[in-house]
């Protein structure tokens, strides 16, 4: 899975383990055995021809909201750093790679072309395009994390 996938998935799972432990409602699997195949395949392709989805097995972030997912994740794992702003932070909030081989593979997977690897310039940079990649596969991002 691309590195991209991965902080979906983790974002997404997160959402829908927090969804079915708390009061809100989730919907992991109300449809599967009414329409056990259409919708899995009516799903995939509305997500791939409507360009929500980068690749397949991608989940869909479709009314997550991603600003209170990372906060919650921030303030149960004793601050999380800066996600907002930085990219580094983010991944270390997710679990997941920091290092600026991760980065520099996640810049090139999202075309992000700002200042040398591994600078300030971009990663901030890329921060912004995770957060706008995300939006653009469904999830709720506020405008001050994406630009």
């Amino acid at each position: 899975m691309s590195i991209f996938g991965n902080i979906l998935n983790k974002i997404f799972h997160h959402s829908t383990a927090q969804a079915s432990t708390g009061t809100a409602t989730a919907q992991p699997q109300t449809q599967p055995q009414s329409q056990p195949a259409s919708s899995t395949a009516a799903s995939g392709s509305t997500a791939q021809a409507s360009g929500s989805a980068s690749g397949s097995g991608q989940p869909t972030l479709k009314n997550v909201d991603v600003q209170v997912v990372l906060s919650q994740l921030a303030t149960q794992k004793g601050g999380g750093g800066n996600w907002r702003t930085s990219v580094v932070d983010l991944l270390k909030l997710l679990d997941l790679d920091s290092s600026l081989t991760a980065r520099k593979a996640l810049a090139q997977e999202l075309n992000v072309h700002a200042g040398a690897d591994g600078s300030a310039e971009q990663n901030i940079a890329l921060q912004k395009a995770v957060m706008n990649k995300i939006a653009e596969n469904g999830g709720k991002v506020p405008d001050s994390l994406r630009s």
